[in-house]
């Protein structure tokens, strides 16, 4: 029995002549020139010394400099994809092995989930700035680091969730077999949580489009960094009042999210279809214009002489790191007291940093401003509640039809790319214009602007998890005529339901950074408000007050922590015990 469908590679090459294989390897090299020569040209643009003005806070807005603003955007864009990937794998291994590091991880990563852009931006601008002084490079790692931020958190919580909810019979399987814990983690641990990871990475990107304009045209302690990009040319065009030009924007985007569709995302989830876990392939194979030509050329064959090297090097220095079949002599009473120490270790630790802080918002604003920032949290956690369970109602049955059949995904996918991935501020100005024709409230008008940028983590997500089920388990629906709503109940919910929460809680958590740009809309003259914690944080950052801003992350994450430990974590283990496939 095959575990993991297995791509037709050997088939698909003897219906090509070896003329036609050159024409794609020639294909396949000009890509790569390309692709290294524009990487070239940005990195020279990029590492640029600050100018005897001082650091720019406002970009042109001449239509001419679109396309490269455009190419820069993108650049930052994939390099804290690729940061945030590096660290999902870190982190969510650590978090998932280590029963005593998992108890710190898992709430710290509530914590950074729930710090708004503008709370990392506040504090880490200065340290970019010193580490790369008299460079532009300062600011450039400050707006990646900012994009990291708004991706890498969901990315670790899917990661982290697909290796607690492995199949039993996989683990064995790898146990008897003694994998070394290397070995395990490329045949099991990678290709168990693929597909919901590449669903994640889609959304990540989404999630760091959203807070484009934000890490573009940095607005922290009473300046404004201003960096070429599409996030602060529609920035920079709404308070110039050019709506002629965000039109323009969002034209540049909608190709961009295409194009990247047509070249990343298409190929890459062609190809992780292999890992679906099945006996059976399915019938209906998703393909890809870019992954069939690398399959067609010897891309492939050239890879794998080059990595498999260097993939025999690494599997010997770690073999170190032990076996996965291998047993361990624990000592439970000295297990016990390590525990107990390491739990008194974490508490006084925390006892020390709160102590000090409290300390400093007593010295500054006075420990009142806890109060009435609690208070406007509990407004903004209405607005994320209603959010998450109106989301949950439309997108739910909507992702798992789509995730479901292949031809109805093929079309959507695009579809949903572009709405997931296009930056919902670049139409606030649009919808602000809306807002005050209709005389929407913002208290109202921002739960729908929360929502343009939040609601997708949700749909994504069950997506993944829909597309996940296994073939043979569907087919046996419908062999026995299991009605509609039977199956429904009793295979489709149960196997999206773990793909919900973490889509859940990601949503959660980046309806609560939406508040920042969701609660004060402004457009030229124009500005709406409204009472939210997102609003009070945004004041806070943008005068540098520095004790109010550091007041308003503190409650924010207090809430995300105790909604998710109140009502996510039970849900969670309810989930790893009874919605697993063994």
């Amino acid at each position: 029995m095959n575990i993991f469908t297995i791509s037709h590679k050997e088939k698909e090459h003897t219906k090509i002549n070896k003329n036609t294989r050159y024409l794609y390897d020639i294909i396949i090299c000009i890509g790569i020139i390309a692709i290294f020569g524009v990487v070239v040209f940005l990195i020279q643009c990029i590492n640029q010394p600050i100018s005897a003005n001082g650091i720019p806070s406002t970009v042109s807005t001449n239509l001419k400099n679109l396309p490269y603003y455009t190419l820069r955007s993108i650049f930052r864009m994939l390099i804290a994809l690729i940061a945030s990937l590096i660290f999902t794998i870190i982190y969510g291994t650590i978090a998932a092995r280590s029963r005593r590091l998992g108890k710190i991880l898992i709430p710290l990563l509530d914590i950074l989930q729930s710090v708004p852009i503008l709370g990392f931006l506040s504090a880490t601008v200065t340290i970019w700035l010193v580490i790369f002084p008299n460079s532009m490079l300062g600011v450039e790692a400050a707006s990646i680091f900012a994009i990291f931020t708004s991706q890498a958190w969901n990315m670790t919580f899917s990661f982290y969730h697909s290796l607690l909810s492995e199949p039993k019979e996989l683990d064995e399987a790898v146990r008897s077999f003694n994998l070394t814990r290397w070995q395990r983690f490329w045949t099991l641990d990678i290709p168990n949580s693929m597909i919901a990871l590449l669903w994640n990475c889609m959304m990540s990107v989404g999630g760091g489009w959203f807070f484009l304009t934000a890490s573009e045209m940095i607005s922290v302690n009473n300046h404004t960094y201003a960096l070429p990009g599409i996030g602060s040319f529609v920035a920079q065009s709404a308070v110039d009042n050019k709506l002629g030009h965000i039109w323009w924007a969002i034209l540049a985007m909608i190709i961009v999210v295409l194009a990247l569709d047509f070249f990343l995302w298409q190929p890459l989830t062609a190809w992780a279809e292999r890992f679906r876990i099945t006996q059976n392939s399915s019938d209906e194979q998703k393909n890809s214009v870019i992954l069939t030509l690398i399959r067609h050329s010897h891309a492939d064959e050239i890879i794998s002489k080059i990595f498999s090297p260097i993939n025999q090097w690494l599997d010997k220095i770690t073999r170190p790191l032990g076996n996965t079949g291998s047993k361990r002599q624990y000592n439970p009473l000295k297990n016990k007291i390590y525990d107990r120490l390491f739990n008194v270790l974490v508490f006084i630790f925390i006892i020390i940093g709160a102590t000090k802080m409290m300390f400093f918002v007593a010295n500054t604003c006075g420990l009142e401003e806890f109060a009435k920032a609690g208070a406007l949290g509990a407004i903004t956690f209405l607005r994320v509640t209603i959010l998450i369970i109106v989301s949950s109602i439309i997108w739910v049955p909507i992702g798992a039809i789509i995730g479901m059949n292949t031809k109805i995904s093929k079309i959507m996918q695009p579809i949903v790319q572009i709405f997931a991935s296009f930056p919902a501020n670049f139409i606030f100005p649009f919808a602000m214009m809306w807002f005050l024709a209709w005389n929407i409230d913002l208290s109202w008008g921002s739960i729908i602007l929360m929502a343009l940028g939040t609601q997708w983590y949700i749909l994504f997500n069950v997506i993944a998890g829909a597309s996940a089920i296994p073939d043979d388990l569907r087919e046996m629906t419908y062999s026995f005529q299991i009605k509609s709503i039977l199956r429904w109940k009793t295979l489709i919910l149960p196997s999206i339901f773990a793909y919900w929460c973490t889509g859940g809680i990601t949503a959660a958590g980046g309806a609560w950074n939406a508040s920042i740009v969701s609660e004060i809309v402004e457009y030229g003259s124009h500005r709406m408000t409204t009472y939210g914690l997102g609003a009070y944080i945004t004041d806070a950052t943008s005068s540098g007050d520095f004790a109010r801003t550091l007041v308003g992350v503190v409650v924010m994450s207090l809430f995300v922590i105790l909604s998710n430990r109140l009502f996510w974590t039970p849900l969670q283990r309810l989930c790893e015990k009874r919605y697993v496939f063994e």
